[in-house]
Protein backbone atom coordinates (compact mmCIF):
# COMPACT_ATOMS: atom_id res chain seq x y z
CA UNK A 1 0.00 0.00 0.00
CA UNK A 2 0.76 3.26 -0.94
CA UNK A 3 2.97 5.72 2.30
CA UNK A 4 0.93 8.64 1.17
CA UNK A 5 -1.80 8.38 3.60
CA UNK A 6 0.15 6.75 7.07
CA UNK A 7 2.78 9.78 5.75
CA UNK A 8 -0.17 12.34 6.16
CA UNK A 9 -1.16 10.61 9.21
CA UNK A 10 2.32 11.01 10.88
CA UNK A 11 2.82 14.11 9.61
CA UNK A 12 -0.49 16.10 9.47
CA UNK A 13 -1.42 18.94 11.47
CA UNK A 14 -3.84 19.94 13.46
CA UNK A 15 -5.71 17.28 15.05
CA UNK A 16 -9.24 17.37 12.92
CA UNK A 17 -6.99 17.03 9.84
CA UNK A 18 -4.96 14.22 11.39
CA UNK A 19 -8.23 12.50 12.30
CA UNK A 20 -9.31 12.69 8.70
CA UNK A 21 -6.86 11.33 7.36
CA UNK A 22 -7.02 8.38 9.23
CA UNK A 23 -9.81 7.96 8.43
CA UNK A 24 -9.23 7.91 4.84
CA UNK A 25 -6.07 5.56 5.41
CA UNK A 26 -8.64 3.07 7.22
CA UNK A 27 -11.05 3.85 4.36
CA UNK A 28 -8.72 2.79 1.60
CA UNK A 29 -7.55 -0.36 4.29
CA UNK A 30 -10.50 -1.48 4.25
CA UNK A 31 -11.92 -1.10 0.68
CA UNK A 32 -8.47 -2.64 -0.57
CA UNK A 33 -8.92 -5.77 1.83
CA UNK A 34 -12.90 -6.83 0.98
CA UNK A 35 -12.33 -5.97 -2.99
CA UNK A 36 -8.52 -6.48 -4.41
CA UNK A 37 -8.02 -9.57 -6.69
CA UNK A 38 -5.36 -10.53 -4.71
CA UNK A 39 -5.54 -10.61 -0.71
CA UNK A 40 -3.70 -8.26 1.27
CA UNK A 41 -1.45 -9.82 3.44
CA UNK A 42 -0.75 -9.31 6.93
CA UNK A 43 2.00 -7.81 6.69
CA UNK A 44 0.79 -5.04 4.38
CA UNK A 45 1.25 -1.98 7.35
CA UNK A 46 4.23 -3.51 8.42
CA UNK A 47 6.02 -3.79 5.20
CA UNK A 48 3.96 -1.87 3.38
CA UNK A 49 2.39 1.52 4.34
CA UNK A 50 5.04 2.29 7.50
CA UNK A 51 8.13 1.56 5.26
CA UNK A 52 6.43 3.73 2.19
CA UNK A 53 6.00 6.97 4.37
CA UNK A 54 9.33 6.79 5.69
CA UNK A 55 11.10 6.62 2.80
CA UNK A 56 9.32 10.28 2.29
CA UNK A 57 11.40 11.48 4.78
CA UNK A 58 14.94 10.02 4.24
CA UNK A 59 16.61 6.45 3.64
CA UNK A 60 17.69 6.17 7.03
CA UNK A 61 14.47 6.20 8.74
CA UNK A 62 13.30 2.80 8.78
CA UNK A 63 10.93 0.98 10.61
CA UNK A 64 11.72 -2.41 12.15
CA UNK A 65 8.99 -5.10 12.56
CA UNK A 66 9.61 -7.03 15.84
CA UNK A 67 12.16 -9.94 14.48
CA UNK A 68 14.18 -6.96 12.65
CA UNK A 69 13.58 -4.72 16.03
CA UNK A 70 15.95 -7.78 17.75
CA UNK A 71 18.62 -8.51 15.49
CA UNK A 72 19.18 -4.57 15.56
CA UNK A 73 19.84 -4.73 19.49
CA UNK A 74 21.31 -8.14 18.91
CA UNK A 75 23.78 -6.20 16.55
CA UNK A 76 24.49 -3.44 18.86
CA UNK A 77 25.07 -6.09 21.73
CA UNK A 78 27.67 -7.66 19.37
CA UNK A 79 31.45 -7.48 19.05
CA UNK A 80 34.12 -7.73 16.53
CA UNK A 81 35.77 -11.06 16.34
CA UNK A 82 38.41 -12.22 14.38
CA UNK A 83 42.01 -14.04 14.29
CA UNK A 84 44.41 -10.93 14.56
CA UNK A 85 45.69 -11.36 11.38
CA UNK A 86 46.35 -8.81 8.54
CA UNK A 87 46.37 -11.01 4.95
CA UNK A 88 46.39 -9.69 1.42
CA UNK A 89 43.66 -10.42 -0.86
CA UNK A 90 43.97 -11.44 -4.10
CA UNK A 91 42.09 -13.17 -6.85
CA UNK A 92 41.89 -16.75 -5.52
CA UNK A 93 44.56 -16.24 -2.65
CA UNK A 94 45.46 -14.88 0.53
CA UNK A 95 48.23 -14.52 2.01
CA UNK A 96 49.28 -13.63 5.66
CA UNK A 97 51.43 -10.28 5.82
CA UNK A 98 51.26 -9.66 9.92
CA UNK A 99 49.95 -12.18 12.68
CA UNK A 100 49.57 -10.25 15.78
CA UNK A 101 51.35 -10.96 19.26
CA UNK A 102 49.14 -13.29 21.18
CA UNK A 103 46.06 -13.63 18.84
CA UNK A 104 44.88 -17.33 17.30
CA UNK A 105 46.94 -16.97 14.01
CA UNK A 106 49.94 -15.82 16.15
CA UNK A 107 49.29 -18.77 18.80
CA UNK A 108 48.59 -21.12 16.06
CA UNK A 109 52.21 -20.20 14.62
CA UNK A 110 51.16 -18.79 11.21
CA UNK A 111 53.24 -15.94 9.81
CA UNK A 112 54.22 -13.62 6.98
CA UNK A 113 54.22 -15.30 3.48
CA UNK A 114 52.06 -18.22 4.45
CA UNK A 115 49.31 -18.96 2.03
CA UNK A 116 45.61 -19.84 2.41
CA UNK A 117 44.76 -22.61 0.10
CA UNK A 118 41.26 -23.41 1.47
CA UNK A 119 38.67 -22.10 4.11
CA UNK A 120 36.78 -25.68 5.76
CA UNK A 121 37.45 -27.56 2.69
CA UNK A 122 36.98 -24.28 0.23
CA UNK A 123 39.35 -24.18 -2.27
CA UNK A 124 40.22 -20.57 -2.47
CA UNK A 125 41.95 -20.91 -6.29
CA UNK A 126 38.53 -21.67 -7.57
CA UNK A 127 36.92 -18.16 -5.88
CA UNK A 128 35.78 -14.93 -7.14
CA UNK A 129 37.13 -11.80 -5.26
CA UNK A 130 33.73 -11.08 -3.96
CA UNK A 131 33.27 -14.33 -3.27
CA UNK A 132 36.42 -14.95 -1.59
CA UNK A 133 35.86 -11.54 0.39
CA UNK A 134 32.55 -12.81 1.83
CA UNK A 135 34.31 -16.26 2.79
CA UNK A 136 36.49 -14.12 4.51
CA UNK A 137 34.09 -12.49 6.47
CA UNK A 138 32.20 -15.24 7.73
CA UNK A 139 35.14 -17.31 8.65
CA UNK A 140 35.85 -14.66 11.68
CA UNK A 141 32.34 -15.56 13.11
CA UNK A 142 33.04 -18.96 13.87
CA UNK A 143 35.93 -22.00 14.55
CA UNK A 144 37.59 -22.50 10.95
CA UNK A 145 40.11 -24.85 9.21
CA UNK A 146 42.84 -23.36 7.01
CA UNK A 147 44.84 -25.36 5.07
CA UNK A 148 48.01 -23.55 4.37
CA UNK A 149 51.26 -23.81 2.34
CA UNK A 150 54.72 -22.48 4.14
CA UNK A 151 56.93 -20.85 1.35
CA UNK A 152 59.86 -23.46 0.86
CA UNK A 153 57.64 -26.47 2.10
CA UNK A 154 55.81 -28.26 -0.02
CA UNK A 155 53.86 -29.92 2.43
CA UNK A 156 50.35 -28.71 3.34
CA UNK A 157 49.62 -27.77 6.52
CA UNK A 158 46.24 -27.34 8.07
CA UNK A 159 45.29 -25.46 10.96
CA UNK A 160 41.97 -25.04 12.68
CA UNK A 161 41.34 -21.65 14.25
CA UNK A 162 38.70 -20.47 17.11
CA UNK A 163 38.03 -16.34 16.44
CA UNK A 164 38.34 -14.03 19.54
CA UNK A 165 37.27 -10.61 20.28
CA UNK A 166 39.67 -8.05 18.82
CA UNK A 167 40.48 -4.73 20.12
CA UNK A 168 41.57 -2.48 16.83
CA UNK A 169 42.29 0.83 18.24
CA UNK A 170 40.58 4.18 15.90
CA UNK A 171 43.76 5.69 15.74
CA UNK A 172 45.31 3.01 14.26
CA UNK A 173 48.40 4.33 12.73
CA UNK A 174 50.67 7.06 13.54
CA UNK A 175 54.65 8.24 12.72
CA UNK A 176 56.41 11.36 10.93
CA UNK A 177 56.15 11.60 6.95
CA UNK A 178 59.59 13.81 7.57
CA UNK A 179 60.67 15.36 10.51
CA UNK A 180 58.43 18.06 12.34
CA UNK A 181 55.42 16.50 10.24
CA UNK A 182 53.35 14.05 11.69
CA UNK A 183 50.79 11.67 10.16
CA UNK A 184 47.63 10.05 12.01
CA UNK A 185 45.30 7.99 10.75
CA UNK A 186 41.67 7.70 12.77
CA UNK A 187 39.76 4.71 11.26
CA UNK A 188 36.58 5.33 13.31
CA UNK A 189 35.38 7.64 16.29
CA UNK A 190 34.79 5.67 19.36
CA UNK A 191 34.57 6.94 22.90
CA UNK A 192 38.30 6.83 23.23
CA UNK A 193 39.28 8.35 20.33
CA UNK A 194 40.55 12.28 21.26
CA UNK A 195 42.38 10.19 24.25
CA UNK A 196 44.28 8.05 21.77
CA UNK A 197 44.81 10.90 19.47
CA UNK A 198 46.28 13.12 22.36
CA UNK A 199 48.47 10.45 23.43
CA UNK A 200 49.48 9.62 19.67
CA UNK A 201 50.30 13.40 19.15
CA UNK A 202 52.42 13.83 22.55
CA UNK A 203 54.31 10.86 20.96
CA UNK A 204 55.37 12.40 17.75
CA UNK A 205 56.47 15.50 19.24
CA UNK A 206 53.10 17.11 20.49
CA UNK A 207 53.20 21.79 20.16
CA UNK A 208 56.55 21.07 18.57
CA UNK A 209 55.25 19.75 15.49
CA UNK A 210 55.72 21.61 12.42
CA UNK A 211 52.67 20.14 10.91
CA UNK A 212 50.09 17.59 10.87
CA UNK A 213 48.08 15.43 8.29
CA UNK A 214 45.30 13.93 10.01
CA UNK A 215 43.83 10.70 7.35
CA UNK A 216 40.50 10.31 7.85
CA UNK A 217 39.49 8.64 4.01
CA UNK A 218 37.49 5.84 4.48
CA UNK A 219 36.27 6.75 8.14
CA UNK A 220 32.72 6.19 8.12
CA UNK A 221 32.14 8.42 11.34
CA UNK A 222 30.85 6.82 14.76
CA UNK A 223 30.39 9.25 18.07
CA UNK A 224 30.13 12.37 17.57
CA UNK A 225 31.01 13.78 20.72
CA UNK A 226 34.71 11.92 19.70
CA UNK A 227 34.57 14.24 16.77
CA UNK A 228 33.98 17.45 18.55
CA UNK A 229 36.94 16.09 21.06
CA UNK A 230 39.19 15.83 18.60
CA UNK A 231 37.89 19.52 16.85
CA UNK A 232 38.74 21.08 20.46
CA UNK A 233 42.58 20.27 19.59
CA UNK A 234 43.21 21.99 17.56
CA UNK A 235 40.11 25.74 17.61
CA UNK A 236 40.12 27.46 20.30
CA UNK A 237 37.68 27.57 23.28
CA UNK A 238 34.83 29.34 22.39
CA UNK A 239 34.68 28.28 19.00
CA UNK A 240 31.72 26.62 17.34
CA UNK A 241 32.51 22.65 16.25
CA UNK A 242 28.89 22.25 14.98
CA UNK A 243 25.05 22.99 14.94
CA UNK A 244 22.75 20.75 15.56
CA UNK A 245 18.75 21.86 14.17
CA UNK A 246 16.03 19.28 14.80
CA UNK A 247 12.09 20.58 12.96
CA UNK A 248 10.79 21.41 15.97
CA UNK A 249 12.94 23.45 17.81
CA UNK A 250 12.84 27.44 17.60
CA UNK A 251 16.79 27.75 17.59
CA UNK A 252 19.92 25.16 16.83
CA UNK A 253 21.92 23.70 19.52
CA UNK A 254 25.71 24.91 19.11
CA UNK A 255 28.09 22.75 19.82
CA UNK A 256 31.39 24.94 20.99
CA UNK A 257 35.08 24.09 22.09
CA UNK A 258 34.85 23.70 25.85
CA UNK A 259 36.47 26.72 28.42
CA UNK A 260 40.18 25.43 29.07
CA UNK A 261 40.64 22.75 26.61
CA UNK A 262 44.23 22.67 25.35
CA UNK A 263 44.64 22.93 21.80
CA UNK A 264 47.37 23.17 19.33
CA UNK A 265 48.45 25.51 16.95
CA UNK A 266 50.64 23.68 14.06
CA UNK A 267 49.30 23.88 10.75
CA UNK A 268 46.81 20.73 9.88
CA UNK A 269 45.71 19.16 6.66
CA UNK A 270 42.97 16.68 6.42
CA UNK A 271 42.39 14.41 3.88
CA UNK A 272 38.92 13.16 2.94
CA UNK A 273 37.20 10.86 0.03
CA UNK A 274 33.58 9.46 -0.50
CA UNK A 275 33.67 7.03 2.04
CA UNK A 276 34.34 9.67 4.64
CA UNK A 277 31.08 10.04 6.45
CA UNK A 278 29.27 11.73 9.91
CA UNK A 279 31.80 12.41 12.30
CA UNK A 280 34.50 12.42 9.85
CA UNK A 281 32.42 15.37 8.28
CA UNK A 282 31.92 17.22 11.75
CA UNK A 283 35.52 17.40 11.84
CA UNK A 284 36.86 18.27 8.24
CA UNK A 285 33.85 21.11 8.13
CA UNK A 286 34.67 22.68 11.71
CA UNK A 287 38.35 22.88 10.80
CA UNK A 288 37.42 24.07 6.94
CA UNK A 289 35.13 26.59 8.62
CA UNK A 290 37.78 27.82 10.73
CA UNK A 291 40.52 27.86 8.44
CA UNK A 292 42.40 26.03 10.97
CA UNK A 293 43.36 23.12 8.25
CA UNK A 294 42.96 22.51 4.32
CA UNK A 295 40.54 19.39 3.74
CA UNK A 296 42.21 17.55 0.25
CA UNK A 297 41.48 14.58 -1.34
CA UNK A 298 37.67 13.99 -2.87
CA UNK A 299 34.05 15.52 -1.74
CA UNK A 300 32.94 13.50 1.15
CA UNK A 301 30.17 10.49 1.51
CA UNK A 302 27.19 13.64 2.84
CA UNK A 303 25.57 11.99 6.44
CA UNK A 304 25.00 14.94 8.91
CA UNK A 305 22.05 13.00 10.81
CA UNK A 306 21.18 12.72 14.35
CA UNK A 307 19.34 9.20 14.56
CA UNK A 308 16.83 8.29 17.36
CA UNK A 309 15.95 4.69 17.98
CA UNK A 310 12.50 4.34 19.49
CA UNK A 311 11.10 1.18 20.84
CA UNK A 312 7.25 0.54 19.91
CA UNK A 313 4.82 -1.97 21.15
CA UNK A 314 4.40 -5.60 19.88
CA UNK A 315 8.18 -5.84 19.85
CA UNK A 316 8.77 -3.37 16.73
CA UNK A 317 11.17 -0.22 16.87
CA UNK A 318 11.83 2.87 14.64
CA UNK A 319 14.78 4.85 14.09
CA UNK A 320 14.12 8.20 12.75
CA UNK A 321 16.05 11.09 11.70
CA UNK A 322 15.42 13.87 14.43
CA UNK A 323 18.02 16.90 13.56
CA UNK A 324 20.67 17.64 11.23
CA UNK A 325 24.40 18.14 11.72
CA UNK A 326 25.82 21.71 10.21
CA UNK A 327 29.13 23.16 10.29
CA UNK A 328 30.02 26.39 12.35
CA UNK A 329 28.95 28.72 8.93
CA UNK A 330 25.66 26.97 8.47
CA UNK A 331 26.52 24.39 5.76
CA UNK A 332 24.19 20.88 5.76
CA UNK A 333 26.46 17.88 6.05
CA UNK A 334 23.67 15.96 4.59
CA UNK A 335 23.21 15.30 1.17
CA UNK A 336 19.76 15.13 -0.02
CA UNK A 337 17.29 12.63 -1.79
CA UNK A 338 17.21 14.56 -4.63
CA UNK A 339 20.16 14.14 -7.08
CA UNK A 340 21.84 17.42 -6.89
CA UNK A 341 25.61 16.33 -8.25
CA UNK A 342 25.14 19.40 -10.88
CA UNK A 343 25.00 21.97 -8.19
CA UNK A 344 27.67 24.30 -6.79
CA UNK A 345 25.68 25.25 -3.90
CA UNK A 346 27.46 23.65 -0.84
CA UNK A 347 24.40 24.68 1.01
CA UNK A 348 22.25 22.02 -1.00
CA UNK A 349 24.72 19.31 -2.23
CA UNK A 350 25.60 18.26 1.48
CA UNK A 351 28.92 16.80 2.09
CA UNK A 352 32.30 18.30 2.61
CA UNK A 353 34.05 19.83 -0.83
CA UNK A 354 37.95 19.55 -0.39
CA UNK A 355 40.15 22.82 -0.66
CA UNK A 356 42.44 20.95 -3.20
CA UNK A 357 40.58 17.96 -5.11
CA UNK A 358 43.14 15.58 -5.28
CA UNK A 359 42.64 11.83 -7.15
CA UNK A 360 43.93 8.84 -6.13
CA UNK A 361 46.75 7.83 -8.27
CA UNK A 362 44.89 5.93 -11.89
CA UNK A 363 47.13 2.57 -12.05
CA UNK A 364 48.77 2.22 -15.15
CA UNK A 365 48.71 -1.12 -17.14
CA UNK A 366 51.65 -2.54 -15.60
CA UNK A 367 50.66 -1.76 -12.36
CA UNK A 368 47.25 -3.16 -12.14
CA UNK A 369 49.53 -6.64 -14.17
CA UNK A 370 52.00 -6.66 -10.99
CA UNK A 371 49.00 -6.34 -8.80
CA UNK A 372 46.96 -8.41 -10.01
CA UNK A 373 49.12 -11.30 -10.40
CA UNK A 374 50.69 -11.39 -7.18
CA UNK A 375 54.29 -10.76 -8.46
CA UNK A 376 55.39 -8.11 -5.91
CA UNK A 377 53.89 -10.39 -3.15
CA UNK A 378 55.37 -13.60 -4.70
CA UNK A 379 58.76 -11.98 -5.00
CA UNK A 380 59.31 -10.35 -1.50
CA UNK A 381 57.93 -13.85 0.47
CA UNK A 382 60.79 -15.77 -1.64
CA UNK A 383 63.23 -12.87 -0.99
CA UNK A 384 62.72 -13.15 3.21
CA UNK A 385 63.26 -16.59 2.73
CA UNK A 386 66.88 -16.27 2.23
CA UNK A 387 67.78 -12.90 3.81
CA UNK A 388 66.78 -10.98 6.74
CA UNK A 389 66.15 -6.76 6.19
CA UNK A 390 66.00 -4.36 9.10
CA UNK A 391 64.18 -0.94 8.87
CA UNK A 392 66.84 0.81 6.72
CA UNK A 393 66.52 -1.53 4.27
CA UNK A 394 66.34 0.19 0.97
CA UNK A 395 65.60 -1.06 -2.27
CA UNK A 396 68.50 -1.04 -4.78
CA UNK A 397 69.39 -0.96 -8.27
CA UNK A 398 70.38 -4.45 -8.01
CA UNK A 399 67.14 -5.71 -6.77
CA UNK A 400 65.04 -4.30 -9.55
CA UNK A 401 67.26 -6.53 -11.71
CA UNK A 402 66.62 -9.28 -9.84
CA UNK A 403 62.97 -8.38 -9.80
CA UNK A 404 62.74 -7.82 -13.42
CA UNK A 405 64.62 -11.45 -13.74
CA UNK A 406 61.39 -13.05 -11.73
CA UNK A 407 59.09 -10.93 -13.52
CA UNK A 408 60.87 -12.31 -17.34
CA UNK A 409 60.40 -15.97 -15.70
CA UNK A 410 56.49 -15.03 -15.20
CA UNK A 411 56.06 -13.91 -18.84
CA UNK A 412 55.75 -10.49 -17.10
CA UNK A 413 58.11 -8.35 -19.74
CA UNK A 414 57.57 -4.89 -19.73
CA UNK A 415 59.22 -2.87 -22.48
CA UNK A 416 61.86 -0.42 -21.73
CA UNK A 417 60.55 2.54 -21.59
CA UNK A 418 57.16 1.15 -20.08
CA UNK A 419 59.51 -0.44 -16.90
CA UNK A 420 61.63 2.75 -16.95
CA UNK A 421 58.34 4.88 -16.35
CA UNK A 422 56.88 2.90 -13.52
CA UNK A 423 60.85 2.34 -11.78
CA UNK A 424 59.82 4.05 -9.06
CA UNK A 425 56.78 3.36 -8.52
CA UNK A 426 58.01 -0.54 -8.39
CA UNK A 427 61.17 0.27 -6.33
CA UNK A 428 58.55 1.98 -3.48
CA UNK A 429 56.03 -1.10 -3.75
CA UNK A 430 59.25 -3.54 -3.33
CA UNK A 431 59.83 -1.81 -0.40
CA UNK A 432 56.91 -1.74 0.93
CA UNK A 433 55.76 -4.89 0.40
CA UNK A 434 59.15 -6.29 2.40
CA UNK A 435 58.63 -4.15 4.95
CA UNK A 436 55.02 -5.45 5.58
CA UNK A 437 56.18 -9.02 5.37
CA UNK A 438 59.66 -8.68 7.34
CA UNK A 439 58.81 -5.98 9.61
CA UNK A 440 54.92 -4.98 10.09
CA UNK A 441 52.15 -3.52 8.27
CA UNK A 442 52.25 -0.58 9.92
CA UNK A 443 55.90 0.18 8.38
CA UNK A 444 54.73 -0.67 5.20
CA UNK A 445 51.92 1.65 5.05
CA UNK A 446 54.44 4.04 5.75
CA UNK A 447 56.48 3.82 2.08
CA UNK A 448 52.56 3.62 0.49
CA UNK A 449 51.93 6.89 2.30
CA UNK A 450 54.93 8.72 0.86
CA UNK A 451 53.72 8.04 -2.60
CA UNK A 452 50.33 8.62 -2.41
CA UNK A 453 49.32 11.66 -3.97
CA UNK A 454 46.76 13.19 -1.58
CA UNK A 455 49.61 12.88 1.22
CA UNK A 456 52.03 14.52 -1.06
CA UNK A 457 49.58 17.27 -1.89
CA UNK A 458 49.00 17.58 1.72
CA UNK A 459 52.93 18.14 2.71
CA UNK A 460 52.62 21.14 0.18
CA UNK A 461 50.45 22.27 1.90
CA UNK A 462 51.96 22.11 5.15
CA UNK A 463 54.91 23.54 4.22
CA UNK A 464 53.01 26.51 2.41
CA UNK A 465 50.68 26.98 5.63
CA UNK A 466 50.49 30.09 8.35
CA UNK A 467 50.59 28.92 11.93
CA UNK A 468 47.38 30.04 14.04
Amino acid sequence: MSGLFFCLLLFADPLEELERQLKKFIEVFAVTRENAASELPNEAIYAGALPGALRMLDPHSVFFDPGQFEQLKQMERSEQKGFGSVVSVLPGRVIFLQTLPGTPSARAGLGPGDEILAINGIPLARLEFEQLVGLLGQARQQQVRLDVRRPGNARILQFTLTPELMDSPSVDRDYLLQPGIGYVRIASFDQPTGRLLREKLEALGGEALQGLVIDLRNNPGGVAAAAVEVASMFLKPGDTVLNIKARNQEKSEEIKVPAGARHYSFPVAVLVNEKSASASEILAGSLQDHKRGAIIGQPTYGKGLVQSVFPLSRGAGLALTTAFYYTPSGRNIQRPLQDSALTTDAQVRGGIDPDHVVAPAVPSRLRAVLEASGAVTNFATEYLQRNSIHESFQVTGKLLDEFQVFLSERQIRPGVGEWLAERDWIQSRLQQELFSLGISVAKGDEVEARRDPVVRRALESLTAGPRR
